[in-house]
């Protein structure tokens, strides 16, 4: 299409694609993180529930800045992930995906945890009574019952991933073709002579792919809580 330049179809695709990865990356941890906090009382879990939700009050400058220092290539852990297995994560595609994981990761923890306080303990200690054990009434269970608050906190983690700069611009910095997301090249164009073109048509294609994500989450839950048998609320 004429619409946009390559350059700027290049940065869509790749906010989607970063976006993407960065669901993948962060949903299993997420998950876990949430049912330690919903079903686990050990010494540390307030702490463990103030440490996930960092990323929701901390400047997202501070948040890459932190990425950079434990995961560049000097950092503790990207000087060990690059001299065993070759793997640099700063100033890569990668990167980008790991710094936007961490900054959309609270989303998916508060959906999952709410899913998980609307449980119904007894149909889990019925399963225990019957023989069950944790894994097969977590699979069985407990996982079908969240499956609604999972899809819904992806997906709204999907939609505020396509929209994060801070962390990203830090610790992935702002290469086009690797790193620069769709905010990333708004910002370009802003400081850029006779960008403001260019700028409001990419924040037009942020906003629209924004509003998109949310009605889906919202949707894709009340969808879910119909097939579970719950009347939406």
């Amino acid at each position: 299409m004429d619409w946009f330049s390559p350059e700027e179809w290049q940065a869509i695709q790749l906010s989607l694609s970063v976006a993407l990865r960065s669901v993948l990356f962060g949903l299993p941890p997420a998950v876990l993180a949430a049912w330690l906090l919903a079903r686990c009382r050990f010494p540390g879990n307030t702490l463990l529930d103030a440490f996930v939700h960092l990323p929701l009050v901390m400047p997202p400058v501070v948040v890459g800045w932190l990425l950079l220092v434990t995961f560049g290539i000097r950092g503790p852990v990207g000087a060990w992930l690059h001299d065993w297995f070759g793997i640099r994560l700063v100033f890569t595609t990668g990167g980008a995906a790991l710094a936007t994981a961490v900054m959309s990761f609270p989303l998916i923890v508060r959906a999952v945890r709410l899913s998980l306080d609307a449980v119904d303990p007894g149909l889990e200690e019925a399963a225990r009574t019957l023989g069950a054990g944790p894994l097969d009434r977590f699979v069985t269970i407990t996982l079908p019952l969240i499956a609604p608050g999972i899809l819904s906190g992806a997906i709204t983690a999907f939609a505020a991933g396509l929209g994060e700069f801070g962390a990203v611009i830090t610790f992935a910095s702002n290469i086009p073709g690797q790193t620069q997301t769709l905010p990333l090249a708004i910002y370009s164009a802003t400081q850029t002579p006779g960008g403001e073109a260019t700028a409001a048509k990419l924040a037009a294609v942020s906003f629209t792919m924004a509003i998109a994500g949310l009605l889906l989450a919202e949707l894709v839950g009340r969808r879910m809580q119909v097939l579970l048998g719950r009347a939406p609320r």
